[in-house]
């Protein structure tokens, strides 16, 4: 059996008292208005009014509920379509990346990250039956991210660049000079155990010198932003900025050969 909601059942109320009071208004307006009536139609006026204002009311106050929504829908589609778009952004400068390059390379997803070390390791998508194994690098277009630490059948952890634990060996592009980089729990990665005589300069490009077998020659590191003398006086250090932005990795490479 059909039944009438209370939003619906008070609009049918208000219309019909409306619609009764306008009719009446109108006949009573063909005749001469005495003074006893006057009162009378000028209050059912008034009470029309009252009436088509609220259901003027209601209508709008509906109207502007199920805009709302609707922009509410719009946005978060939006919202969407522009996460699509950054994420194909991004596949398709790993991919150009990994097409152009001459290491066999396996393309992975970050699923997850420590809370307490949310820039020093991660974990991805791809494990040991994707033929990736413990200590193999791991790069994104940009440049050197870390290594492999741990791995399961279908998902491995990942050791940052910026993590103390991990070193690089690697070269000042520039001048040949050799050094070891690794994490400082900042912003910026430390190249150590440079000569004080070494050769290097504030924006010199820093990539990895394929003096270990975890990492291949020349894969880009950073650039140095500050040269200084460690307490000794012996050698040198220097601060560099990473190419990768470790906080925000959502897909990476894993060298594979």
């Amino acid at each position: 059996m059909f039944k009438l909601t209370r939003k619906q059942l008070t609009f049918v109320l208000l219309s019909f008292l409306l619609f009764i009071l306008l009719i009446f208004s109108e006949r009573a307006l063909r005749k001469p208005v005495t003074g006893s009536l006057r009162q009378p139609l000028s209050f059912s006026a008034s009470l029309g009014r009252e009436a088509g204002g609220i259901i003027f009311y209601r209508r709008n106050l509906s109207e502007n509920e199920a805009l709302k929504r609707e922009v509410d829908f719009l946005k978060n589609k939006l919202n969407s379509l522009n996460e699509y778009y950054l994420e194909n952004l991004r596949l398709k400068e790993a991919l150009s990346f990994k097409n152009k390059s001459t290491l066999k390379l396996i393309a992975a997803r970050v699923i997850a990250r420590s809370a307490d070390n949310w820039s020093l390791n991660l974990t991805i998508d791809k494990g040991s039956y994707d033929g990736i194994r413990r200590g193999m690098s791991v790069i994104t277009y940009l440049g050197l991210a870390g290594r492999v630490a741990e791995t399961t059948g279908s998902t491995s952890k990942v050791m940052l660049l910026s993590d103390p634990n991990l070193g690089v060996s690697a070269l000042v592009q520039r001048s040949r000079q050799e050094g070891l980089v690794s994490g400082t729990l900042g912003s910026n990665l430390i190249m150590k155990y440079l000569p004080a005589e070494a050769d290097i300069r504030i924006d010199d490009t820093i990539i990895s010198s394929g003096l270990d077998d975890a990492y291949p020659k020349g894969i880009l590191i950073g650039r140095v932003v500050e040269i200084g003398r460690e307490f000794s006086g012996l050698s040198r250090y220097a601060l560099v900025r990473p190419a990768v932005n470790f906080s925000n990795i959502e897909e990476i490479l894993v060298i594979v050969q």
